[in-house]
């Protein structure tokens, strides 16, 4: 049973934790507006995601893999390009949150920066976040789990595995 302490010293520490990335992330960019959806430190932590997240959806082929994952990165940041301002600067929080090595370890337990973050770790992390009482943490699991498949089921690429055969041609 979670006691009124316990639930009081919880949020006031998730809140803390997303100031200082989202603080991080706004001194990083100095204030400015992002135009663009995707900057270069959520492409880094999609990057680490996509593979943990996929698995045995990708190519097993390791050029192809890589392929596979930049293309399923371009994905996301054209979904999150097409999302209403309000939902692209949440994504921009959680990513700077995720992309902060205090906030890192301490709101998704990876010790690693993410380029060098083991595949088990970054799927722990996941599980975690999937898997939590937080709300705030499945929130932005569902995010990364609906951006990144939708993302990698739109391309092409995934398409023979699935037995889809693409869209129809209506023009000949």
């Amino acid at each position: 049973m979670i006691t009124r302490r316990t639930f009081l010293v919880t949020g006031a520490l998730g809140a803390a934790a997303l100031a200082a990335g989202g603080g991080v992330t706004l001194l990083r960019h100095k204030g400015a507006a992002r135009a663009e959806a995707m900057d270069g430190d959520a492409r880094t932590v999609v990057e680490a995601i996509v593979p943990a997240m996929l698995g045995d959806a990708l190519p097993a082929d390791p050029d192809l893999r890589g392929a596979a994952v930049g293309e399923t990165v371009d994905g996301v940041a054209r979904a999150m390009a097409g999302l209403p301002p309000a939902a692209r600067k949440e994504l921009h929080q959680l990513f700077g949150l995720l992309a902060f090595a205090p906030t890192r370890l301490a709101f998704a337990g990876v010790a690693s920066p993410w380029q060098s973050a083991p595949a088990a770790d970054v799927e722990a992390f996941l599980a975690r976040w999937r898997d939590s009482r937080w709300s705030l943490k499945k929130s932005a699991y569902d995010a990364l789990h609906q951006l990144i498949y939708a993302a990698w089921y739109a391309n092409p690429r995934s398409w023979p595995a699935i037995g889809y055969p693409g869209p129809p041609k209506l023009f000949a």
